[in-house]
């Protein structure tokens, strides 16, 4: 069966690797109860009597192997199906200690549990009905969450999400279908049960969702790993001193000397709770050697896969057609990247010369002179780029290719009501498309399918 998910009573260490004051040891099935039982004894080295425990209440005691006391621990026990797993599951509470949780692991083992999978306590509460695969991938999502606009996403897709919409598509699609699919059985009688004006309507109004669940995905992906922001610009414009002002840290080599980044530096920066990727690039010009040149062509590289690029220019050596080259040479590589034209090293400027170029920002990088307006302005473009606080998006990649490949169908189906193509073939894509939805859902869904999902997630969970 997936995962060797069967009788089995399974074990592993919840809490993070290594040392800690404090560490979780989680065991689920119909043996987790009388396993833990046998290894688990009040202050006067005595049996509890676990028919009087209580579920959800901790308990204070040993853990003891034989005569010898391993740890001093909190034990609670959650009864099926009120637990996470919807199995009987025992949580011990031990020192942090990595010896001591490798013991009562082992311990664990040798009463006759089984190590866990990847993933394995998470899968159980799925097939065991406590949440949706949706749901259960949200999970994932959230343990992984580096900021507070990832942990929101987790937090709604948890809640629902936009899998309540697609819930609800499907059932209506479904029920069409099975009109369609009635008319098939009665073909001798030329009746029709779905009504095509509605059914077009239908087919509409299911578009247009799923049209605007796939819009939210370059946004929705991109809080979840990291807005892509390029830093490009000539040779000593000072894109290594903006890094590290970005980042209030000396992450970057500075140098007069031009060509000093040879290849991409990246680092995080959280601005407003939401994760950007800064990444300083080599200089663009006409390279004098191999490396600057791979440094150069690794540069515009980044340009493709970037959201944001910053376009800085030394403000001292400021020429209008280079500028406007830059600009086009990005576009040209980039049509949908949103570009920021920053002028640096305005602390050597007496005077701010007056540049026709809209939303230019100025900026001391050396100085940290209006690196908070950089930040605005960063900030500002993810929000035009569609992203809302609160608002259900697509940050799944598996998601959002199902939702692609159901709409293909609904299309199909849309055109074929206008070619007049037969009823068998029309109600054919519907469930094609409804498999699609459905494979988010959870409510028809593959072993391989799963198994790719749960492998992604950590043991003890």
């Amino acid at each position: 069966m997936l995962y060797g998910v069967s009788e089995d009573t399974i074990v592993a260490i919840s809490s993070p690797a290594g040392m800690g004051g404090v560490a979780v040891i989680r065991c689920s099935g119909k043996k987790a109860v009388s396993i833990v039982q046998r290894i688990f004894f009040n202050k006067k080295k005595l049996s509890f009597c676990w028919d009087k425990l209580e579920s959800r209440k901790m308990y204070h005691g040993w853990i003891m192997e034989g005569d010898h006391i391993i740890d001093e621990v909190m034990v609670c026990m959650f009864k099926g199906p009120q637990s996470y797993t919807g199995e009987d599951v025992v949580e011990v509470y031990c020192h942090g200690s990595i010896y001591v949780q490798q013991k009562i692991l082992q311990i664990i083992i040798d009463k006759g549990g089984r190590l866990a999978n990847a993933g394995e306590f998470t899968i159980r509460a799925y097939l065991n009905g406590k949440m949706n695969l949706a749901e259960a991938e949200a999970i994932g999502d959230l343990i992984h969450s580096e900021t507070e606009s990832s942990h929101r996403l987790a937090i709604e897709e948890w809640r629902g999400g936009y899998k309540i919409l697609i819930q609800e598509l499907r059932l209506h699609l479904l029920n069409f279908t099975s009109l369609l699919e009635l008319e098939l059985d009665f073909s001798e009688e030329d009746v029709e049960f779905a009504n095509r004006t509605q059914l077009k309507g239908l087919l509409e109004d299911t578009l247009q969702k799923l049209d605007a669940l796939l819009n939210s995905f370059y946004v929705g992906n991109v809080i979840k790993t990291g807005i892509p922001v390029v830093i490009l610009g000539e040779p000593n414009t000072g894109k290594s001193t903006l890094l590290n002002a970005l980042l209030n840290d000396e992450r970057a080599i500075v140098s007069d000397i031009p060509g000093t980044t040879r290849d991409l530096i990246e680092d995080k920066l959280v601005i407003k709770g939401v994760l950007f990727r800064i990444i300083d690039t080599a200089g663009i010009r006409e390279a004098e050697n191999e490396i600057e040149k791979i440094g150069i062509e690794r540069a515009k590289q980044s340009i493709q896969k970037a959201m944001i690029v910053i376009l800085l220019h030394d403000i001292t050596q400021y020429e209008e057609d280079k500028v406007k080259e830059y600009v086009q040479m990005v576009d040209g590589i980039n049509p949908s990247v949103s570009v920021v034209n920053v002028f640096n090293k305005v602390d050597k400027m007496k005077d701010i010369i007056n540049i026709d170029i809209k939303d230019a920002l100025y900026i001391s990088a050396k100085e940290r002179l209006n690196i908070h307006l950089l930040k605005e302005r960063l900030f500002e473009i993810v929000m035009q780029k569609g992203y809302q606080p609160h608002q259900p998006m697509v940050s799944n990649v598996r998601h959002y290719n199902e939702l692609k490949s159901a709409r293909a169908y609904l299309s199909k189906v849309s055109s074929s009501l206008s070619s007049g193509i037969t009823t068998e073939l029309i109600a054919e894509d519907m469930r094609f498309a409804i498999y699609h939805l459905s494979n988010i859902t959870g409510n028809i869904t593959s072993e391989e399918v799963l198994a790719n999902i749960f492998s992604n997630f950590c043991i003890g969970k």
